[in-house]
This record gives structure tokens, C-alpha cells and sequence, in this order.
């Protein structure tokens, strides 16, 4: 008990300077970090617009829901002329925001098959691209999105720059 009572006073003040030392490094803390700032994520906007021209009554920009297809855009735009090549497009194929939609004359429709737009029938009548391929073109871009410009066809797992050379005249991104 000697040893104690020797060291009571100095372990007391080590005690008492721990707990100020603590509470004023708390205190400082508390006062110089900035405040937490609120984070508001917003959900993505309802409406989009498309861009449909060629053989449409008024070609222009429009505003439609997020939800809506290329049908919708066309009557939007007054709807299709009569020199139009309504088999073209796919009138079921839903839009994004950015969209260009062009509609065709009867007997102008390009040779090439637009990679965004193509169903797996058209994909497949490529030379190379079976049904497992055009499946893998058609999984591709409903999980990352369009396809830019054609050369991200060999993104596409399957799809070398053979094929891809094969490929390069007969496909579009437009």
C-alpha cells in the first residue's frame, strides 16, 4: 500500500490531463471538420427526346416518356409519308434520350445492318454471324447501351478482328 499511496497524486494528474487532453482533442474535432453535406440523388428524368427525320410528315426534335418506342416517335413527327418504308424499322423498339430515328423511302433503305437496331434474324443473315453471335450482339448492347461506332462490335465476345473486317462494309451505328 505504500507503493500506492507514493504514486496516488502523479497517476491521478496523468488521469486528469489524459481525459482534458481527450475532451479538448474531441472538441476540436467536432468544431474544424466541415459539416456533413446532404447527398440528393435525383431519378432519372421520365422524359427523353429523339430526333426523327426522312419520311415523316415533320421531321424535328420531340419529347416523348422513357417508356415509349419508336411507334410513338413517329406519330409524334405526324406520321409516316406516303413514300415511306414502313418495314424498315422496328416500330416496337424502345427509344433512348439521344435518339435519331430516320425513316426511309421506299427502295432508299441502306444496305447496311445498324448494330442498335437489328433484330436477330437481320444479325444473323451477316456472313460469320450465327444465332449464338447476333444472341451475344443483341445481349451486348441491352447491357451497354448503343454501340457507338462499329469498331465496338469487337467488344463483343466472339467477334475478332477477322470477323470484324468481314463485317466492317455491311454494318452501321446510325
Amino acid at each position: 500500500m505504500n507503493l500506492l499511496e507514493r504514486y496516488r497524486t502523479p497517476v491521478i494528474a496523468l488521469l486528469v490531463v489524459i481525459i482534458v487532453v481527450g475532451g479538448a482533442v474531441f472538441l476540436y474535432r467536432q468544431t474544424s471538420l466541415p459539416n456533413s453535406t446532404e447527398i440528393v440523388i435525383s431519378p432519372p428524368s421520365p422524359e427523353i427526346s429523339v430526333y426523327v427525320e426522312g419520311e415523316v410528315a415533320n421531321p424535328g426534335v420531340y419529347t416523348l416518356k422513357d417508356s415509349d418506342r419508336i411507334e410513338d416517335a413517329i406519330e409524334a413527327a405526324g406520321g409516316f409519308t406516303p413514300d415511306a418504308d414502313q418495314s424498315a424499322l422496328n416500330l416496337a423498339a424502345s427509344l433512348r434520350d439521344g435518339d435519331q430515328i430516320h425513316v426511309y423511302k421506299v427502295g432508299d433503305v441502306p444496305q447496311k445492318v445498324n448494330l442498335n437496331t437489328a433484330e436477330t434474324l437481320l444479325l444473323e443473315a451477316l456472313p460469320g454471324i450465327g444465332e449464338v453471335l447476333a444472341q451475344r450482339i443483341i445481349d451486348y448492347r441491352s447491357e451497354n447501351g448503343p454501340f457507338q461506332q462499329i469498331d465496338d462490335l469487337t467488344k463483343v465476345e466472339g467477334i475478332g478482328p477477322a470477323t470484324f473486317e468481314n463485317l466492317k462494309d455491311k454494318i452501321t451505328v446510325r
